[in-house]
């Protein structure tokens, strides 16, 4: 398994060997960050696909992308397979070194495995059940779990899919939004809390070096909505696991041009003053990486986003999330190979400044 994990020297290094923009890297826990990413989520789960997301991953990083993301469920565990071998390649190929790259993946969602041909529920008995890693219940309607068993096993099958001694960023997937309809919020609260006991752990034992959540609705909906959640509170919760050196320094959500809420929802408190997740996460220092930059290619189409910039559509899209103030990057799922040349064109221009962008919002909602 590949030792190491991303280290300010390592993602300085990767910063100033790349030929993009030097301005589309942004500084966080001392790390060098790509302001765009690479995400691994949809795709067929065959062996073309294998190739493409392997391809597009090292295509990305050799375009000066060091944030690369993905999960234990997509694909049924062959994402994650496919970006273990891209970061092999690249670094057998002496192209680029572990501790240049940032490396995320998630877990809580139950997978089977899509390179065993086993039906769905004989794969969760075999390997989870008769282990005795989930037992009756832990699983809730939404195929979720967020039982520390189920947890600590998932990793271990994340790092060697990835063959990765350690991971940048882990993430618990969709937590509330995979058991609120079966679990209490007080019930909820007091298993996060033990998952990030677990995940303090895990820091300790040098298998990951932070972690977070990766959401849908719970940073987005207003307070009414069972699903919310106060960023303000998460990050108090882990101070009190974790110290003030916690490693919870992370989310991602849905935002781009259709999905604003990160932007213009008031739904987050600091101090009971209202605040959008994302001056919330900023005022918190917990930085943000966001999904569906495209709404799957529905942002696309001619004339559904606003013209500016005279950039093309996706570079577009792409301008107006990473230029957003509190954002790291948005996560491109990207596996055709033109694709990956059309949207990383924007690595050649820089991001807008915050006097730009806050602007072309006003006009964008005036």
């Amino acid at each position: 398994m590949i030792s190491g994990f991303a280290t300010p020297q390592g993602t300085e290094t990767f910063k100033q060997n790349s030929s993009v923009n030097s301005l589309n890297f942004n500084d966080f826990e001392n790390l060098h960050l790509s302001n765009i990413g690479i995400g691994t989520y949809l795709g067929e789960p065959d062996t073309r696909t294998d190739e493409l997301v392997k391809n597009a991953v090292k295509q990305s990083v050799l375009s000066g992308v060091n944030v690369i993301d993905t999960a234990i469920n997509y694909r049924a565990q062959k994402a994650e397979r496919s970006v273990g071998k891209a970061i092999s390649e690249l670094i057998e190929g002496g192209k680029i070194s572990r501790d240049q790259i940032f490396v995320s993946s998630k877990n809580g969602y139950v997978t089977n495995d899509a390179d065993i041909q086993e039906d769905f529920m004989q794969y969760v008995m075999r390997e989870l059940g008769k282990p005795g890693i989930v037992k009756e219940g832990d699983i809730t309607s939404g195929y979720h779990c967020m039982t520390t068993s189920f947890l600590s096993d998932q990793l271990d099958r994340s790092l060697k899919n990835l063959d990765l001694e350690c991971l940048d960023l882990m993430y618990l997937h969709n937590s509330i939004e995979g058991q609120i309809k079966d679990v209490s919020k007080e019930q909820f609260l007091e298993n996060l809390k033990s998952v990030f006991e677990l995940y303090e752990q895990k820091r300790d034992e040098g298998k990951i070096k932070f972690y977070g959540m990766a959401t849908w609705e719970c940073f987005r909906v207003m307070n009414d909505n069972s699903q919310f959640l106060l960023l303000e509170d998460i990050v108090e919760m882990a101070k009190n696991v974790g110290g003030e050196n916690h490693g919870f320094k992370f989310i991602q959500l849905p935002y781009n041009m259709n999905y604003d809420q990160a932007l213009l929802g008031k739904n987050q408190l600091i101090q009971n003053k209202p605040v959008s997740i994302l001056e919330s996460a900023v005022t918190l220092g917990i930085g943000v990486f966001t999904s569906v930059p495209f709404m799957q290619g529905r942002l696309l189409s001619p004339g559904v986003m606003p013209d500016f910039n005279d950039l093309k559509p996706s570079l577009r899209a792409l301008q107006f999330i990473r230029s957003s103030p509190g954002v790291l990057a948005p996560l491109v799922g990207q596996k055709l190979s033109e694709h990956v040349s059309e949207n990383l064109e924007i690595m050649n221009i820089p991001p807008m400044s915050n006097e730009d962008f806050l602007q072309l919002v006003k006009k964008l909602t005036s």
